[in-house]
């Protein structure tokens, strides 16, 4: 490796790891991109049918909790929500000390379940060389990472791991 020769007081192991999670962010956002847009749905609607849908029936949040779920501004949500409901896929109603509910129509929760579908299908095949345990394992390091490296901080090394 160039970077042990030019600079061996440098630890460049890292980049065996960080270099391909970028590669593999790169590819596998690619293909859902590509996906969606085959499907003529855009990321920030299918993460707001997909929050609505996965709440369980009746499909309903209130506005509030459709913003702190998908971690975005309440403007962000409000403008995925006019485009939602202009193509039928949400109703939004006055709901209680002056909430707004959003619901997922019939219309809604046939696109989210089509597209749902067709992304784990997707992402099966992505995945389709490795094992179910080497999927577990690496599903299990890299939640392990994103913990270690967010708002917590890092996790402690522990023995073993």
């Amino acid at each position: 490796m160039e970077w042990r020769h030019e600079r061996p007081d440098l630890d460049p192991s890292s980049i065996g790891v960080v270099t391909r999670v970028w590669e593999l962010a790169k590819i596998l956002g690619d293909r859902r991109r590509r996906l969606l847009v085959e499907q003529d749905v855009d990321p920030a609607l299918m993460d707001l049918l997909g929050l609505l849908r996965r709440n369980g029936a009746p499909h309903v949040m209130t506005t509030r909790e459709l913003t702190a779920r998908a971690m975005v501004s309440a403007g962000a949500i409000s403008q995925r929500l006019a485009r939602a409901e202009a193509r039928g896929w949400v109703r939004r109603a006055p709901g209680p000390a002056r909430q707004v509910v959003v619901q997922l129509t019939d219309e809604g929760r046939e696109t989210v379940d089509r597209v749902a579908g067709l992304i784990f299908a997707a992402d099966d095949e992505a995945l389709a060389g490795l094992t179910e345990r080497q999927r577990r394992d690496l599903a299990g390091l890299l939640r392990r990472l994103t913990l270690a490296l967010g708002p917590g901080g890092p996790l402690p090394h522990v023995g073993g791991d």
